[in-house]
């Protein structure tokens, strides 16, 4: 197992203080409020593409992003370096939350357009690596796992199955994670 690297550790503690911090008391200035990618004409800010990124619904959202950040972030910072991976982190995020707008008038909140933006660069350089997913027996190739993921957020976010998803987010923020790897000639490093 890699070790945690320092831009995905800081990304997972400023992610878990910001949650706590303000859902549990210390929004004194309701800071809360300015977190949430809200829609278009319905208290929309620029800022909200950036701090959307930072604040999730709930601590099962939170730990899931955070753990998959864990596991799948160090090996792409350690590829693309640290100026890279936060720039991917950071436009796959505001790439996913414009996608949101763009598809749905629901308020949205959490890192996952940033984390799909993260799993599929991971996946486009080391298509051919092996995963394990709790709770399958085997291990399964990037590749194949992370296009099960994608086609799903497709599926749902197409007919609308799964409500309270920002499906489309998960999308914006995954083509962004492919593109950026093609861009600076990074795909299929394994």
């Amino acid at each position: 197992m890699t070790r945690i690297t320092p831009v995905v550790k800081n990304l997972i503690i400023i992610n878990v203080i910001l949650y706590f911090g303000l859902k549990y008391g210390l929004d004194a200035f309701k800071a809360n409020y300015y977190m949430y990618l809200l829609p278009i004409g319905e208290g929309f800010n620029p800022y909200q593409l950036f701090t959307h990124m930072f604040m999730h619904g709930d601590e099962r959202h939170l730990f899931f992003n955070m753990l998959t950040l864990f596991f799948l972030g160090p090996i792409t910072e350690q590829t693309l370096g640290q100026k890279r991976f936060l720039t991917l982190f950071i436009t796959a995020g505001i790439i996913g939350g414009i996608t949101h707008i763009l598809t749905s008038n629901a308020a949205a909140v959490g890192a996952s357009g940033a984390i799909n933006g993260v799993v599929v660069a991971f996946a486009t350089m080391f298509p051919n690596m092996k995963l394990m997913v709790f709770p399958l027996p085997f291990e399964v190739k990037a590749k194949y796992l992370v296009g099960l993921f994608v086609f799903i957020d497709f599926y749902f976010g197409v007919t609308n199955y799964s409500s309270g998803i920002a499906h489309f987010a998960h999308l914006g923020g995954a083509i962004t994670g492919f593109a950026m790897i093609h861009m600076w000639k990074l795909a299929n490093l394994r």
